[in-house]
């Protein structure tokens, strides 16, 4: 599978997602100063200073992150992403993913995911993994909803932009057990 047929435009109603390109700036600029306190939980910053710099790197074309701008009725509403994790062509990470304060809880962050997930087992990957702050427990409850599978943390995985140590939870679905639940 090549990843022309993973980074791909996806559509489902009124959510779309696009690949990330200079036009959703703004647009995300704007989504991510929607929630200030946020980004205290990521491991980088996208308000105020820190935003350009961290767009300008997504858009930098690393192969290892595919960005997308995630759209609700043809407005930014948040950004998520493809990111390399194990073998390519059996398995990817979801990640980088953010939404709007407003949108939060209403089902829009599942419809999203699910819409990730069909596709990359569509292109025929094996497995998704998912790696979340141990202190997001919002997240992580979105993660095991969709039926992912907690494997464990790694600890002091990494340092976030504020020099807060994470310890980071990893799950992953499989694409038998995507299949087996989505019939």
């Amino acid at each position: 599978m090549s990843d022309d047929l993973l980074y791909v435009r996806l559509e489902d109603g009124d959510l779309s997602l696009e690949p990330l390109a200079e036009a959703h700036r703004e647009g995300l600029r704007a989504a991510c100063a929607q929630d200030q306190e946020i980004w205290t939980i990521y491991p980088f910053c996208y308000v105020g200073d820190h935003f350009d710099p961290q767009f300008d790197s997504l858009l930098g074309g690393a192969p290892a992150r595919q960005c997308y701008a995630v759209l609700r009725g043809g407005e930014v509403a948040g950004m998520t992403a493809w990111i390399e994790h194990g073998k390519p062509g059996w398995s990817i990470e979801i990640g980088n993913s953010f939404i709007v304060p407003a949108l939060r809880g209403s089902g829009f962050n599942s419809r999203l995911k699910r819409l990730m997930l069909d596709h990359a087992f569509a292109c025929g990957l094996a497995r998704v993994a998912f790696k979340v702050d141990a202190i997001n427990t919002r997240s992580r409850a979105a993660v095991l909803k969709l039926g992912a599978r907690e494997e464990g943390m790694l600890r002091h995985e990494r340092q976030t932009w504020t020099g807060r140590v994470r310890d980071t939870m990893c799950y992953s679905i499989l694409r038998d057990e995507w299949l087996a639940a989505n019939r």
